[in-house]
């Protein structure tokens, strides 16, 4: 299998086939308003297909705890993110989270995953109701 370019990321969204409506069908029943997780998943997979370092940071919900060193580390911000970013999304994760296709996210209540768990997106609320909610991401890591 040949490697694809990282600035290709290959987005399908709800309503262009079966596969992503039955991903929105499934992110309506378990986690509310697949719209906002689409977009999500779209600005995630562009920043981190042209290496958009503060475009993916400014997607993380913080504190976000990433393995750094090879040991976890609490970063408490986006500027944080940003200094270990290459060391968070390495060439491999990168890859997966860019091939990865909507139509073939996994659902559950946890959030959507991308490849074998090497990245989660899922709804952090705004208010103490979550009435509404910012669609972030709360994991980046080695499935291995």
């Amino acid at each position: 299998m040949s490697a694809a370019p990282l600035a290709a990321p290959n987005v399908v969204t709800g309503g262009q086939d079966a596969g992503a409506a039955d991903v929105n069908a499934r992110i309506q029943r378990i986690l509310g308003e697949p719209a906002k997780y689409e977009q999500a998943f779209a600005a995630f997979q562009q920043a981190v297909a042209t290496h958009d370092v503060k475009a993916v940071a400014a997607m993380v919900a913080y504190p976000f705890t990433a393995t750094v060193g090879g040991r976890k580390v609490k970063l408490p911000d986006a500027a944080a993110f940003v200094r270990h970013y290459d060391v968070i999304v390495t060439p491999a994760i990168a890859r997966v989270i860019t091939r990865q296709r909507y139509a073939d996210l996994f659902v559950n209540a946890d959030g959507v995953m991308f490849g074998q768990g090497e990245a989660w997106l899922n709804g952090i609320c705004k208010d103490a109701a979550c009435k509404d909610f910012d669609v972030r991401v709360i994991a980046i890591q080695s499935a291995n």
